[in-house]
């Protein structure tokens, strides 16, 4: 059984081709690394994956079933969650509100137009236990707005984690950080339990080459490179998009 499976997918707007039969697999637990520079088709990729895009042809598989017509709306419930290159959280809430409205995204209780989100003390627990997970308890009350790009980050990681997910995407969650917010997240995504399956997409290499057990590389919307960090990281073909070598 693999975790992620996409066979040749493919996606155009007009008469750009973004994606061009992208085919990988993903196995249970892996840690995967897709880089490649601007315009690959790196986060295009992870909207088809999750739903927010359809493709126009090809298709996707989570532990083994089918999800290429499932709508975006379900997939969180199949198991997939992930994380935004541009940071998408509500400002003017809370640290502990945000993650406790992750939470209710999977719940019923979110159809309720009478919930007191402050009345509901087990989505409040399991939100502080999440983001004790990421190292943000103590600021639990504090506004978003009052936090630093770095712990919104980690905010952002925390409301991914806090749906349980089986396969976490996480777009580029190290951009724009600082050295030492970098360490933190590593921290954080490498302490991620091996029950979920990680797949990332990140242009700071030295970090997360670190993370990397395989690595796909793509170029104009192709997988051009595929295998190991060592395999990866000698093929000629990353040494000429990347170094112009």
């Amino acid at each position: 059984m693999t975790a992620l499976a996409v066979s040749n997918l493919e996606k155009s707007f007009g008469g750009l081709r973004v994606t061009d039969a992208v085919s990988l697999t993903v196995e249970p637990g892996e840690r995967r690394l897709i880089i490649g520079p601007n315009g690959a088709g790196k986060t295009t990729l992870f909207n088809i994956i999750t739903g927010e895009l359809p493709p126009d042809a090809g298709s996707i598989r989570l532990f083994d079933r089918d999800i290429t017509r499932v709508p975006s709306r379900r997939r969180c419930h199949l198991g997939i969650a992930r994380t935004y290159q541009i940071i998408t959280l509500f400002q003017g809430e809370t640290l502990l509100r945000n993650v406790t409205l992750s939470l209710l995204g999977l719940r019923r209780l979110r159809w309720n137009p009478f919930l007191r989100l402050d009345r509901q003390e087990t989505l409040r627990l399991r939100a502080r236990e999440t983001l004790a997970r990421v190292g943000l308890d103590h600021l639990a009350e504090r506004p978003l707005a009052q936090t630093s790009y770095g712990e919104r980050r980690r905010v952002e990681i925390a409301m991914a984690l806090a749906q349980n997910p089986r396969v976490l995407l996480l777009d580029e969650p190290f951009a724009g950080l600082s050295i030492g917010e970098r360490r933190d997240v590593l921290r954080l995504v490498t302490g991620i339990p091996r029950e979920v399956t990680i797949v990332m997409i990140e242009h700071d290499m030295d970090v997360a080459l670190d993370f990397a057990e395989r690595i796909t590389v793509l170029h104009f919307g192709r997988v051009v490179v595929e295998g190991t960090r060592g395999e990866v990281v000698a093929h000629p073909r990353t040494r000429e998009i990347y170094l112009g070598e």
